[in-house]
């Protein structure tokens, strides 16, 4: 780390704080010129691949998986942090288990478990799709487990 106002490397960290699970914000001060900053430092790209349903692979995708979500809670009051929240914790989930591939399905359902904690209706227009509902009756199923 480099001060950007002398390029000094002479910091110190003056207070530290998470942000979420998987930022940390940490201000700092340079003994140099004694100009404050904040950093913010973020846990590392998740690195493996997803297992789709016809068996092919591809590299996991975080933009992906947010552009569904983003869809699914569309004129719903829920910020964009709260849904970078919700992928952090997906991704904390996937991270923790250790594998190198991880299916779509398990994906979708780790989505559909905190979507159902964050707001029903994007809940519903999620699993609306994952789950393939092809009648009112799969809608009015779904719909009676939540209550």
């Amino acid at each position: 780390m480099i001060c950007p106002f002398c390029g000094s490397e002479d910091l110190s960290v003056v207070d530290k704080r998470d942000v979420s699970e998987a930022v940390i914000r940490r201000r700092r001060e340079c003994l140099k010129c004694e100009q404050r900053f904040t950093t913010y430092e973020k846990i590392g790209d998740v690195d493996f691949f997803v297992i789709k349903k016809d068996g092919s692979r591809e590299k996991y995708d975080k933009e992906k998986m947010k552009r569904g979500i983003i869809l699914a809670c569309k004129k719903r009051p829920v910020t964009i942090e709260a849904i970078e929240e919700l992928i952090s914790k997906i991704e904390q989930d996937l991270r923790r288990e250790g594998n190198v591939e991880v299916s779509s399905e398990q994906i979708g359902n780790s989505v559909i478990k905190y979507l159902k904690e964050l707001d029903d209706i994007a809940y519903i227009r999620f699993a609306s799709i994952y789950k393939a509902f092809k009648t009112t009756n799969d809608f009015k199923k779904e719909i009676l487990k939540l209550e």
